[in-house]
């Protein structure tokens, strides 16, 4: 049963437009650009923006460097509210990890002038770059 304040889609929906509605991404071209671009998967394949998507399948969408994973529990054609949107798919991302786990770069102190040739070199090794 889709959630309440949708209008049921009469079976499968294509996924850009399933996509958009449920506000994954903000535009339908956006989605139909992604599909394309291979950051649509629907079961692990890439798929097309024409490809139909039905309740049970899993989608994982890459935009705005991060991956999405979410479960289709409802399909819907037109855009819902973000509220109603929430209850069309079931999400299975997995937290991001916390801000301590990136390790900073160390920066150089403002106004000490141009790296020498040995800090350069430091500053290439600590990048991967030797």
């Amino acid at each position: 049963m889709p959630p309440e304040g949708t209008t049921p889609a009469a079976g499968p929906v294509r996924i850009d437009a399933w996509v958009w509605a449920v506000r994954l991404l903000k535009t339908r071209s956006e989605a139909a650009a992604a599909c394309r671009a291979g950051h649509v998967k629907i079961n692990g394949e890439s798929v097309k923006p024409s490809q139909q998507v039905v309740p049970g399948d899993r989608v994982r969408v890459w935009a705005h460097h991060r991956e999405v994973d979410v479960e289709v529990t409802a399909t819907v054609r037109k855009r819902v509210g973000a509220a109603v949107a929430t209850q069309c798919y079931v999400d299975h991302t997995p937290p991001p990890p916390p801000k301590e786990a990136f390790l900073r770069l160390p920066q150089r102190d403002r106004g000490s002038g141009r790296p020498t040739k040995k800090e350069r070199r430091q500053l290439d090794r600590l990048r991967g770059r030797s």
